[in-house]
């Protein structure tokens, strides 16, 4: 499958509709105040960029965003591919775009929480697959039964596998 990343700096109805997808995805798999999605206002805030991924016919397939976070670390935020193009290397490029950024940024470690559900098993493979490691909260999170912590140093960048 072809496809094109880039950044965005502004929603557009794709996207806006892709999010709410990921909104749909995600309020389906835990409670309210276990889901940590940011909404579209949100992600076009102060420390974060947001990607897209648009397949050859222009469709908009998958998304991900990363978030400056005090100390010199980032997070990895709103990673969504298409359930129709899921398997296809649609996540894995844009992780591996984000990776990339928060290198060159200088970042000493990228963060993120995702689901605990079995939905999100190929999720959590796929960031095992790029060196993040299970561990605790960070930031603000809270212990919590329906998310998994991750981390990947940055400062000892290996290549994905």
């Amino acid at each position: 499958m072809g496809f094109t990343i880039r950044t965005i700096g502004a929603p557009t109805p794709d996207f806006e509709a892709l999010v709410d997808t990921h909104t749909t995805f995600c309020d389906g798999t835990a409670p309210a105040e276990s889901c940590h999605r940011l909404p579209v206002s949100a992600l076009f805030g102060p420390g974060l960029t947001v990607w897209t991924v648009t397949a050859a016919d222009g469709a908009l397939v998958g998304m991900g965003a990363l978030k400056a976070l005090p100390g010199g670390d980032g997070e990895v935020k709103s990673m969504h591919t298409r359930q129709s193009v899921r398997g296809q290397g649609v996540a894995r490029a844009m992780l591996e775009t984000i990776l990339a950024e928060g290198a060159r940024r200088g970042y000493g470690a990228l963060w993120l929480e995702t689901g605990a559900h079995p939905d999100f098993a190929p999720a959590r493979r796929l960031y095992a697959a790029h060196g993040f490691v299970e561990t605790g909260p960070f930031g603000s999170y809270r212990p919590d039964p329906h998310s998994v912590f991750m981390t990947r140093r940055l400062d000892v960048m290996e290549p994905a596998a």
